[in-house]
């Protein structure tokens, strides 16, 4: 069953830009405060992600060739 927002994505894009605008003129401190922890929280997340790469593809990588050792000493 496909939902009403994969079929009217256009209608659904719309109402949530015009929600933002209506929030934007009514609470203006209130919508650029959310604004601006959105994006603090965004940046965190792209930070911990981009220093978690390649750790986790070090540690990969290290696992592989205790395995390879361990299969040589068998």
């Amino acid at each position: 069953m496909v939902s009403f927002a994969q079929n009217h994505a256009i209608v659904v894009i719309l109402m949530i830009v015009l929600g933002l605008i209506l929030f934007m003129v009514r609470k203006p401190k209130l919508f650029f405060s959310l604004i601006g922890l959105g994006l603090l929280l965004a940046g965190l997340v792209y930070v911990i992600l981009s220093i978690s790469g390649p750790g986790s593809e070090q540690k990969k990588k290290l696992i592989h060739q205790e395995e390879e050792q361990s299969d040589t000493n068998r």
